[in-house]
């Protein structure tokens, strides 16, 4: 079912296959996670349904941004010494660089997920979550077409479960359900829920909105499949890594615009929240791995039919009309391009009233999240994740 075993990784997000070293791949507190706190199963997706109309484009009535005279920073001395492991562990397997690639080679290359495993055999670390998650696969009709599904259940009680829809990374372009498998797995056994996981169409055979609508699809035949999956419809919430992360937020904002049921909550882990490459992390992270500025640009030239769907509010979370969202918990990694999309999302959210806490993990990188095996603020961070979600549960 997958080439890698990732069970007792908590979770291993890999927005990007890879490039380290040379190779590309796929915040800022020196000595804790920076904090933002603010109040204020299994048949068909109905395709008899019409699709749920598009979100405007994101409003323009604020002033562009002044660019950052930010320089690159020296991101690998900030390196936590568990995060370097890993990434020296994916330079030695001799990746290319993503940017260079098609995306049929890109999605060839060594993944971090591939540099845990190693480590973990290595060091005879042992995969904990394999059995205590049942798995399995299948695949439902969309408005766009078919979308395979992976759907997780504890193994332990007998439901009705809360239910969490996921949406793995990959830049829309790479990664699969095999390579984020690990954080299914973490999050339902931690919480103690069902996830269900697509694997949405991939750009560039499948360009913007098709990974949107495919989320959009999943959640709603989700809400209609309750009691095949033992799940409770009273408890829901979306999740996201990275690309899956953007997709998450887009999906409430399209459930809140076509008046669909709410999740309780959002998860969402070092998101894609806007287009803009000038932000102060892309500057200072611009070459940083596994994540580099160079792979989000070769990322949006491959999702994107053209540079205005940059500006779309399912992409541009940053300038769209995000009042009336779940409570929402943002995690980002301080050694990230994308640190400023999720540190700026969160202070947008606050202020229109949302309930959002955000957290920046120091001395860690892009796909940090579910490397809890080999990395300590990993762990720190699903833990984290998983208490906010069955918190969010118990309201």
């Amino acid at each position: 079912m997958r080439n890698v075993r990732l069970s007792s990784i908590f979770s291993l997000a890999t927005f990007a296959t890879v490039s380290v070293a040379g190779v590309a791949l796929a915040g800022c507190n020196e000595d804790k996670p920076s904090e933002t706190r603010t109040s204020g199963a299994v048949a068909s997706a109905h395709p008899e349904r019409a699709p749920a109309p598009p979100l405007p484009p994101a409003p323009s009535a604020e002033p562009p941004a002044v660019p950052s005279a930010a320089a690159p920073i020296d991101w690998q001395a900030k390196l936590a010494p568990d995060m370097k492991k890993v990434l020296d562990e994916l330079a030695s397997m001799k990746g290319e660089p993503i940017e260079t690639l098609s995306a049929e080679e890109a999605r060839k290359q060594p993944t971090p997920t591939d540099a845990v495993m190693a480590i973990m055999k290595r060091e005879n670390i042992k995969d904990t979550l394999s059995d205590k998650v049942k798995i399995e696969n299948t695949s439902i009709v969309g408005t766009a077409g078919r979308i395979p599904l992976r759907i997780f259940t504890p193994k332990d009680g007998k439901g009705p479960f809360p239910v969490i829809v996921y949406f793995h990374g990959g830049g829309f372009v790479v990664a699969t359900n095999d390579v984020y498998q690990a954080s299914a797995e973490a999050l339902a056994d931690g919480v103690g829920a069902v996830v269900v996981s697509p694997e949405y169409g991939k750009a560039p055979e499948s360009k913007f909105p098709r990974a949107h609508d495919d989320a959009y699809d999943t959640y709603i035949w989700t809400l209609a499949n309750m009691t095949k999956l033992h799940g409770d419809p009273t408890r829901v919430a979306l999740a996201g890594e990275s690309a899956g992360g953007n997709l998450a937020a887009a999906t409430a904002m399209q459930l809140r615009d076509t008046k669909q049921k709410m999740p309780n909550e959002l998860l969402l882990v070092y998101p894609v929240a806007s287009d803009d490459l000038d932000t102060l992390s892309e500057k200072e992270d611009a070459n940083a791995k596994p994540l580099n500025r160079a792979m989000m640009g070769w990322f949006t030239k491959n999702y994107f039919r053209t540079p205005a769907d940059g500006k779309d509010a399912r992409i541009n979370l940053v300038g769209a009309n995000l009042s009336g969202l779940p409570p929402t918990t943002i995690i980002n990694a301080e050694l990230d391009p994308l640190r400023s999309d999720g540190e700026n999302l969160a202070k947008k959210m606050k202020a229109v009233g949302d309930q959002v806490e955000q957290k920046t993990y120091p001395g860690v990188t892009h796909e940090f999240f579910g490397m809890g095996a080999v990395v300590g603020e990993a762990k720190s961070a699903m833990t984290f994740a998983v208490d906010r979600l069955k918190a969010g549960f118990q309201k």
